[in-house]
């Protein structure tokens, strides 16, 4: 009798122990994500986001607070819900621009991501922009790069002479 007594007792034990192995302790932190649905490029505002609490094993590398998102622009598209990070968003830097450019090769646009740093070349061998962000890709050869304001003037000029090539840094 003790000693189906103390089996009992060992096995209510070790349910407990993984109960508690098992069971998150509670803990929350704040992680910003997509209030509705939203297209890249448009700076986003107070609506565009909120806040949700969540366990922090799940939240993203990278989680930005909204002082940070605030008037920043996504690089693509997010659906609702979607967790906010510095590599989801372009630069705050107001003297940034972005410029759609037709590549030479419609192949290298299958190797491009968002984020990916490129050197973008023009028909005469020129250097049009150097370690350039790439912040979109579009169907075709169609690639929507970051950089400088001038440079990016720059890069809008050459392309209405013909297509560019990049260079993957």
């Amino acid at each position: 009798m003790l000693l189906h007594l103390r089996r009992i007792l060992a096995g209510l034990l070790a349910l407990v122990a993984v109960g508690v192995a098992v069971l998150p302790d509670g803990s929350t932190v704040d992680v910003l994500v997509t209030a509705r649905d939203l297209a890249p490029g448009v700076p986003l505002g107070a609506d565009d986001v909120r806040v949700v609490a969540i366990p922090p094993s799940l939240a993203p590398a990278g989680a930005i607070s909204a002082g940070d998102a605030l008037g920043r622009s996504l690089v693509s598209a997010a659906r609702s819900g979607e967790p906010l990070t510095d590599a989801r968003l372009t630069t705050a830097d107001p003297g940034v621009s972005s410029v759609a450019v037709r590549l030479a090769d419609p192949g290298v646009v299958g190797l491009l991501r968002p984020g990916s740093r490129v050197d973008v070349v023009g028909a005469e061998s020129d250097v049009l922009a150097a370690d350039a962000s790439v912040v979109a890709v579009r169907e075709g050869e169609v690639v929507v790069i970051s950089a400088d304001r001038a440079t990016a003037h720059r890069l809008a000029t050459a392309t209405l002479a013909g297509p560019v090539a990049v260079i993957l840094r």
